[in-house]
């Protein structure tokens, strides 16, 4: 159906539609990591509200009063710390293996020697 302001496709369970599975396969990764930056915002956002100060997010960029940047700072690294100790691909491999029994995923990469909590003390953070 197309209208002034938009197209409105109309679909019924029962049509069968096509699933591009090589789109699907390349969406996946970076669909995966933009779902873990949610999250540490997410969990910045919550930081922040716990401690009462004030937080904006638009996609990647944050912001909050001047006063209120070196609190903004350390929940940032704090929550980035808390995210990325858990075991994030080792989780998502047991997932999907739990899911789709029959497929052979490739094992998660084994750890390096990065100390992750080195964050809370770097004078620079992008994330």
């Amino acid at each position: 159906v197309k209208t002034v302001m938009q197209v409105i496709q109309l679909v019924d369970n029962c049509d069968e539609l096509s699933v591009n599975a090589q789109r699907q396969r390349s969406a996946f990764p970076p669909n995966f990591v933009h779902s873990l930056d949610s999250t540490h915002m997410l969990l910045t956002a919550m930081r922040m509200q716990n401690k009462n100060l004030d937080f904006t997010a638009v996609h990647d960029s944050y912001w909050t009063h001047p006063s209120e940047v070196e609190a903004m700072n350390q929940a940032l690294r704090e929550c980035f710390v808390e995210l990325y100790s858990q075991p994030i691909l080792e989780n998502l491999h047991t997932t999907l293996a739990t899911r789709f029994p029959t497929v052979r995923f490739p094992a998660v990469p084994q750890r390096g020697n990065l100390d992750i909590k080195a964050v809370l003390d770097s004078p620079y953070f992008f994330c």
